[in-house]
């Protein structure tokens, strides 16, 4: 992908999250498309591609995303499951983008729904037991939890800079009616500061509350975005991928992610510098990856996180709005369709939809990715997108 205007978002939908709601992620996917239809008008006959991300409420299920297709009455030429994580979302409109370039398909539904909250738990999960349980972690929290420990003692962490970070987002959060309600309760930093150590370092307001939900937006040519007759259309002008970061070394710096190559390769293709980013909704499972990516994209220097985040209005109104709806730590995290929660905020406030958290001139925004965290690395995926207006 390189900056052109080819490629086209016309669309979006996002459920409410809930916790516990009880609904299938193919009932929770339908609520999306519903969405989708009535805000653009097109016949669902004419999604002839669909992107899917994969769940972890329907991992048992090898053919999830045919099923899907089955259930939302689609029957697409080209179709594609998305096993990313969080990360689903933005490759999944890279990969909707080339097979629409390569003519596959004309317009992508580019979804993701998950149940976790409600669905029975699995033994493996995400994490192979045989890898990771001997060593005493049974999930991201414990990795998590080495990696800020890691990062506090080689640079220094100022606890009051995730407070910022805490804060923020609830307060977005409280603006957002697609929140869980669970989390739509005010937040002080000392509220922060004084919750629980889940993983210490790690506190319980680090963490994202696994939810139940679905977003998804729709991708085609710009050209048939037009024949379409969209009222509204943004662009993706640029992106940078990469999965298993210095894999091939034995010892990394576990404080270092593929952010480093995703962000300025993506940058670079939009032709920007960070400080042309209007918006970032970066991916936020846990507190301290909001921070990293601030590093690793280029937005301050390593080491200088806390201090970033310390100097900069994060706020809708501020100079670098954050998260505007929350992100998954104050709107709940549903299971993998996390990763499309802060994709679709940002359509969304491009498309001038976000109400009272609206942000002024959303000429563009940052939307970043993360898939799964092994022992003794950082994270297994990192994205990189970037969104313009036309």
């Amino acid at each position: 992908m390189t900056k052109r205007k080819d490629i086209a978002v016309i669309g979006y939908g996002e459920t409410k999250i809930t916790l516990r709601g009880g609904r299938s992620s193919y009932d929770l996917a339908g609520e999306v498309l519903e969405q989708i239809v009535n805000q653009t008008g097109i016949d669902p006959r004419q999604i002839d591609g669909l992107s899917i991300a994969e769940t972890m409420s329907e991992t048992a299920n090898p053919f999830w995303g045919v099923f899907m297709c089955e259930q939302l009455g689609l029957s697409p030429t080209w179709m594609q499951v998305n096993g990313l994580g969080g990360a689903s979302g933005t490759g999944g409109i890279a990969r909707a983008a080339a097979a629409i370039r390569d003519g596959l398909c004309e317009t992508v539904l580019v979804l993701a729904s998950d149940a976790q909250s409600s669905a029975r738990p699995t033994d493996q999960g995400a994490h192979r037991y045989e890898f990771m349980y001997p060593t005493g972690l049974r999930g991201p929290v414990g990795s998590f939890g080495l990696l800020t420990q890691r990062y506090r003692h080689q640079y220094g962490l100022k606890d009051e800079a995730l407070a910022k970070l805490a804060v923020t987002q609830r307060r977005h959060a409280l603006m957002n009616p697609n929140a869980c309600d669970k989390l739509r309760v005010p937040l002080t930093e000392a509220d922060y500061l004084n919750s629980k150590y889940v993983s210490e370092p790690l506190r319980m307001l680090d963490s994202v509350m696994v939810c139940d939900g679905a977003n998804g937006v729709l991708v085609t040519s710009t050209a048939n975005a037009k024949k379409l007759g969209a009222k509204k259309m943004i662009h993706p002008i640029g992106y940078g991928e990469i999965t298993n970061f210095k894999g091939s070394e034995m010892l990394v710096d576990i404080t270092e992610s593929g952010f480093t190559v995703a962000g300025p390769k993506a940058l670079a293709q939009a032709g920007m510098t960070p400080r042309d980013i209007r918006m970032i909704m970066p991916y936020d499972d846990f507190l301290i990856a909001i921070l990293l990516t601030f590093e690793h994209v280029g937005f301050c220097g390593r080491g200088e996180g806390s201090e970033f985040i310390l100097n900069t209005d994060l706020s809708y109104k501020g100079t670098l709005p954050l998260n505007t709806s929350g992100g998954q730590i104050s709107a709940g995290q549903p299971g993998l369709a996390g990763g499309g929660l802060n994709l679709v905020e940002a359509v969304r406030q491009m498309f001038g939809e976000a109400g009272e958290r609206q942000v002024s001139d959303p000429r563009n925004a940052m939307v970043t990715g993360i898939g799964v965290i092994p022992y003794g690395r950082n994270w297994g995926v990192s994205t990189v997108l970037i969104l313009e207006q036309s």
